[in-house]
């Protein structure tokens, strides 16, 4: 391609050659691994060294902080959505269970990512779809962090009907459930949205420690018992919420 600009190429191609794998490197190694002859990938690492972007101890090479920040730009670029894709992604395939990402929005949650590995609800989730925080997991994390006059407005306004003989619909009693929440920092909805709908939930906090989304694991109750939904997923739960996190303080 006329508009191919090869060194640059090659330049990106030395800092690949690292990994967590290999994350020191000799000259011969970097030659190695990028096919540059000894004196090519020289010339690309002590660049690279000068840009403060790769370091030498007379022998080895390693790469610095400095070349996240490449990542960085990358990162204030994405939106909630694009940043919560690919772990979704992750998560979805290592528990076997679908996996989403909502946002409080008035009385419901709204689903703004998703991945689904099986439908397990009369109604097809996608992006956009909204249900009643008061009976959801993902709501529920949400409802549980506002301030206390938000939460008494919303308990005053919203419109707490029974939807399954589960649906925790009085006042008082979903205060409680949400005082619980708050204090272990999970929440666990068993068939209160749909029969036979079990989902667990974490929150997705940003940079000040305020809890801006929610992420859930839903699975059909015949497939697992809410004890092993608890130790089975909100591991993972957690983790997946942290990695969000970490990236979302770029953006």
């Amino acid at each position: 391609m006329a508009d191919h600009v090869q060194s640059l190429a090659r330049g990106l191609a030395v800092i690949r050659a690292f990994s967590a794998a290999s994350p020191a490197l000799t000259l011969s190694d970097v030659a190695r691994a990028t096919g540059l002859t000894r004196a090519a990938a020289r010339r690309f690492l002590l660049t690279l060294t000068d840009l403060g972007y790769v370091r030498n101890d007379g022998r080895l090479f390693t790469l610095t902080p400095r070349v996240l920040e490449l990542g960085y730009a990358y990162l204030s670029s994405l939106s909630l959505p694009e940043v919560a894709a690919p772990h979704l992604e992750r998560l979805a395939a290592e528990v076997h269970e679908s996996a989403s990402v909502a946002v409080l929005d008035g009385e419901d949650v709204v689903y703004v990512a998703r991945v689904a590995t099986a439908r397990i609800m009369r109604v097809t989730i996608s992006i956009g779809t909204r249900f009643p925080a008061y009976c959801t997991s993902m709501g529920r994390v949400l409802l549980a962090a506002l301030p206390p006059p938000a939460l008494d407005a919303y308990l005053a306004r919203a419109d707490l009907r029974r939807l399954t003989s589960r649906t925790v619909a009085r006042p008082a009693a979903l205060r409680a459930e949400l005082d619980l929440v708050r204090a272990r920092g999970w929440a666990m909805v068993d068939q209160e949205l749909e029969d036979g709908l079990r989902s667990l939930a974490v929150p997705i906090r940003d940079r000040s420690g305020a809890t801006v989304a929610a992420v859930n694991v839903s699975t059909h109750a015949s497939r697992m018992t809410l004890p092993q939904a608890r130790r089975d997923l909100l591991p993972c739960l957690q983790a997946t919420a942290a990695r969000i996190e970490a990236d979302l303080t770029h953006s």
